[in-house]
């Protein structure tokens, strides 16, 4: 499975509609900041039942679980948590070893915004890719343990904009004709989330990048 990188940092843009003034503002105030924090811890809850634990709970009204079931269902949660934060800590380790071991191994590589690295192979003799430009690139991109999750035969096309923010970071910095290796780390790609089954959550990326043209 090829994960094409110009598929990143897509999005759609639509115009807020604007909300209803809340007939208690300091109700709807505390909902904002629990639904915030809920949504950072346990994203995905069914807010419908959210609302109707509340609102029993609140109004001292009957439950529709046993008070065993509900504490038994939040310790689990909370395990869940604990494990979901270690394991990231541990790649975000991993992850931080890599990049300063690939400083020391390469002393002379750049570090631009964003903390991407860049290892000059060759410098072009062209013009810097402008905000807005469509780039033509070759590109081979590598996991931290060499494997090759993408790469392109021939030169492909992209907007600028929608690439990955290392990419972006990179190719401005690029004259046309250059052939650079990055090293991206994970802010400046998939961050925590990773790309399916391919690039795994924390995951620095290395690619070999050789910018043809910007138009």
């Amino acid at each position: 499975m090829r994960v094409p990188v110009a598929c990143a940092l897509l999005f759609s843009f639509s115009l807020p509609v604007a909300a209803e003034t809340p007939q208690d503002p300091l109700a709807y105030s505390l909902g904002v900041k629990l639904g915030e924090r809920l949504r950072d811890e346990v994203p995905g809850l069914a807010l419908d039942d959210l609302a109707a634990g509340l609102r029993a709970a609140y109004q001292g009204a009957p439950l529709a679980l046993e008070p065993a079931t509900i504490e038994r269902l939040l310790a689990e949660q909370e395990a869940a948590q604990g494990d979901s934060s270690a394991a990231s800590e541990r790649l975000k380790r991993k992850e931080a070893a890599f990049i300063a071991e690939y400083k020391a191994k390469y002393p002379n590589a750049k570090v631009l915004d964003g903390g991407v690295v860049v290892r000059e192979l060759s410098q072009g003799r062209g013009a810097k890719p402008k905000a807005d430009a469509t780039v033509s690139v070759r590109y081979k991109g590598l996991l931290a343990d060499g494997s090759v999750f993408d790469e392109s035969a021939e030169a492909v096309r992209f907007s600028l904009n929608s690439l990955i923010p290392g990419w972006r970071t990179a190719l401005a910095a690029m004259p046309e004709g250059s052939h650079w290796e990055i090293l991206v780390p994970s802010a400046a790609a998939y961050g925590a989330e990773g790309a399916g089954d391919v690039i795994p959550p924390y995951a620095p990326l290395v690619f070999d990048l050789l910018l043809e043209s910007a138009q």
